[in-house]
């Protein structure tokens, strides 16, 4: 092989050039020969130009030269090589120069990450990030979503940018292996950039400020990996005009950008399409697209995590027998998953376990109680109640899990998992009450939004005997927050029922669910039964005859809104014969105005208005307003759609006004307008119903509740030909066919 350079060439200056027209990396020469990244790096900046044979014949087969070409590479080695003096003479030491130059570009990098795909808006918001002067570019992102991939990734491909060099260092803020020294890393960097070992000073500021020096006119990127916090990076700041430094870690380290003016770059889970591409980069394109859906699933169950993928793909490569669908089907099982998602020493459990470690000890305690909630999200009321300790240091713990990034923050004061790391806390020890903390705080806070959601009306239940209180309840200044926190808790709510009834917990789980009743009333529609009969048979094992009762009322009346009459006959009678026999007259009023709903669902009006008279009655003898005024309402709906619009007037007139409730808008006070609109048109008034029946839509808009919405105007559609009653109908059409 002709190198095109002399044989007295210096030996780093020809290994440098062989290696560059071979097209390898250090780290890959590195490899392929044996050695270490540092030792090369050595050799090509001349601090060890005399390299033993074995060395040099080990380079050579890796950079593939002929026997002429290895004869020139030994030559040159063997010229750097110490030669004994003659016995008669002293040996005169070589003077040592101020600075040796360096001969040849730094490149620390390691190797390009092999299967590389996708990451086009990461890339292009690091390429952002870097321009500019002295930028200093922070990736941040949860373990094993695949940062010193994309930055390594990133710098090869525009390492034509840096003419003057590439540094790199692993700082092992995650590792067992121990966080490097400042001056440990600057004594890889210095001789990269030409300063002999034995010039480096001693001291890690002296060190810094001669790195900060020689960076000052360079065109340098500088990567520092896997930092853990702000102080572990400051001095390892280039500070040159010129300079790009990147640096990943799992942490936010917003001290940088507070000091430094870091631009974060943040790294999320792969979409599935960029999954599967990951895959077909271990597996094979042929073999992940003969299974495409089984692939998806597999992107799917590791939660768009590449290390998780990696881990996946490794496992499938190792039994090329197997199907993805096969895989898929073993990660399926939560029990198992992170078990199947760990190789040796790397996988997602170890990971998580090191992260979890740099944190303190109150907030990893926090992390593994978020394990046990059976939801997705979390506020600080529901972390505390976990923990058993307070929202103010909930919050505090969630913000640092959050950095960590363990949490995400969603929406403002509410935080959740990714599936992967869930699992990992679930894997973690707690104590045993935390699930009951968790539900006696949703009963609370249940209460609390029902008392503000629907003012005036009585409570639901009595709080179970040995009921937990929680150290704080979020307080709802109105209606409007109330329906708030309902809109985002609702499928919370729900999951904890249920893990309530699974757990056997069944003072709580009827109890839960009664606390939705306002979103039961306002969104009827949503399929609400299945959890009321879960709810029917958590009363019924818990011996609860009062909550039993209010159980088969709410579920009765649902079974009407569904038109399954028949079945809803059947509860709401039980529910009137259980609160008569416990002599419960306001829960027996209750029911008798369901039960009055079910009998005109099947015509029986004069039958319901009697129904509901008695309601009244009963109402009146407890002093009961609220349940008075609602029976008056349902009485009144009665008389609406028996024709007697002139006693339905009366008694809707009657209910709005004996309340004084004007102020304040409702459901029942919607009905009511509504009831008197029909009525007024029904006598003829047109001009006086349009207006009733529009204060009604309008009143139901404000608070959210679309199926009273859309029952005025459509009564107010079959009145009048006005657009604008159109469109506010589609948009609550719309709205109520949207689940919230």
């Amino acid at each position: 092989m002709d190198t095109g350079t002399p044989a007295t060439a210096d030996f780093g200056v020809l290994l440098h050039g062989l290696r560059r027209r071979a097209g390898l990396s250090q780290e890959e020469l590195a490899h392929a020969a044996g050695i270490s990244v540092r030792a090369l790096s050595y050799m090509e900046r001349g601090h060890s130009r005399g390299p033993q044979r074995r060395t040099v014949r080990a380079l050579a087969t890796a950079l593939a030269l002929d026997a002429a070409g290895a004869g020139e590479l030994e030559r040159a080695a063997s010229l750097g090589r110490p030669r004994r003096a003659p016995a008669t003479e002293a040996p005169h030491p070589a003077p040592v120069p101020d600075a040796a130059p360096p001969t040849g570009v730094p490149d620390l990098l390691p190797r390009a990450p092999r299967g590389f795909h996708g990451r086009a808006a990461e890339l292009t918001a690091l390429s952002r990030a870097a321009t500019g002067e002295a930028p200093v570019c922070l990736v941040v992102g949860p373990a094993g979503v695949g940062k010193t991939a994309l930055v390594l990734h990133w710098a090869h491909h525009g390492r034509a940018g840096f003419p003057d060099g590439l540094l790199y260092a692993d700082l092992r803020g995650y590792g067992d292996t121990g966080e490097p020294a400042v001056l440990e890393v600057l004594r890889e960097f210095l001789p990269a950039l030409g300063v002999p070992h034995d010039r480096i000073p001693d001291s890690a500021n002296g060190a810094a400020a001669l790195f900060r020096s020689l960076a000052a006119d360079r065109r340098l990127l500088v990567v520092l990996d896997n930092a853990r916090a702000s102080e572990q990076v400051r001095p390892l700041l280039p500070g040159g005009r010129h300079c790009v430094t990147v640096i990943t870690s799992r942490h936010r380290l917003q001290g940088l950008i507070v000091t430094d003016t870091a631009r974060p770059v943040a790294v999320d889970v792969l979409e599935p399409a960029d999954g599967t591409m990951l895959l077909a980069g271990v597996l094979g394109t042929d073999r992940v697209s003969a299974e495409p859906q089984a692939a998806l699933r597999l992107a799917e169950l590791c939660g768009g995590l590449p290390l998780a993928l990696r881990v996946a793909a490794a496992r499938l490569a190792g039994r090329p027998a197997w199907s993805l669908a096969e895989m898929a089907a073993e990660l399926s099982d939560e029990t198992r998953r992170l078990g199947l998602l760990d190789v040796e020493d790397t996988g997602v459990r170890a990971a998580l376990r090191v992260t979890l470690q740099q944190l303190p000890g109150e907030v990893s305690r926090q992390f593994a109680h978020l394990g046990r909630h059976p939801g997705t999200h979390v506020d600080r009321y529901a972390a505390a109640a976990l923990a058993g300790t307070d929202p103010t240091a909930a919050e505090t713990s969630l913000e640092r899990l959050a950095v960590a990034h363990l949490v995400t923050e969603t929406a403002p004061g509410r935080w959740t998992m990714h599936d992967l790391v869930r699992l990992y806390a679930r894997s973690l020890d707690t104590e045993p009450d935390a699930l009951r903390r968790l539900l006696d705080h949703y009963i609370a806070t249940g209460i609390a939004a029902v008392a503000a959601a629907e003012p005036g009306n009585e409570d639901c239940f009595p709080l179970p005997a040995d009921h937990l209180p929680p150290a704080g309840v979020r307080k709802f200044a109105d209606r409007s927050a109330a329906v708030a926190w309902y809109a985002a808790e609702r499928d919370d709510l729900t999951r904890a029922a249920a893990a309530a009834h699974a757990a056997g917990l069944h003072d709580r789980t009827w109890r839960i669910v009664l606390t939705l009743w306002p979103v039961i009333v306002w969104r009827v529609r949503d399929g609400w039964a299945p959890l009321l009969e879960t709810a029917l048979d958590s009363a019924r094992a818990d011996g609860d005859r009062h909550g039993e009762s209010r159980v088969l009322n709410v579920l009765g009346w649902v079974l009407t809104e569904e038109g399954r009459v028949p079945e809803a006959l059947t509860h709401l009678e039980a529910a009137s014969a259980l609160a008569s026999r416990a002599g419960d007259v306001v829960a027996e009023a209750n029911a008798l105005v369901v039960l009055a709903i079910a009998q005109a669902a099947l015509g029986g009006l004069e039958a319901a208005a009697r129904g509901c008279e008695r309601a009244v009655e009963l109402a009146r003898r407890a002093g009961d307003r609220t349940i008075e005024r609602l029976a008056m309402q349902h009485l009144a709906r009665h008389w609406a759609d028996a024709g007697k619009w002139r006693r339905a007037l009366d008694t809707a007139t009657e209910a709005l006004e004996f309340d004084d409730r004007s102020d304040t808008a409702d459901i029942p006070r919607v009905l009511l307008l509504m009831v008197r609109g029909e009525a007024l048109l029904g006598l003829g008034d047109e001009a006086r119903g349009i207006r009733q029946l529009d204060l009604a839509a309008r009143e139901a808009e404000s608070f959210g509740y679309d199926d009273g919405a859309v029952r005025a105007l459509g009564a107010l559609l079959r009145a009048s030909t006005d657009e604008g009653f159109r469109a506010r109908y589609d948009a609550a059409v719309a709205r109520l066919t949207t689940r919230t």
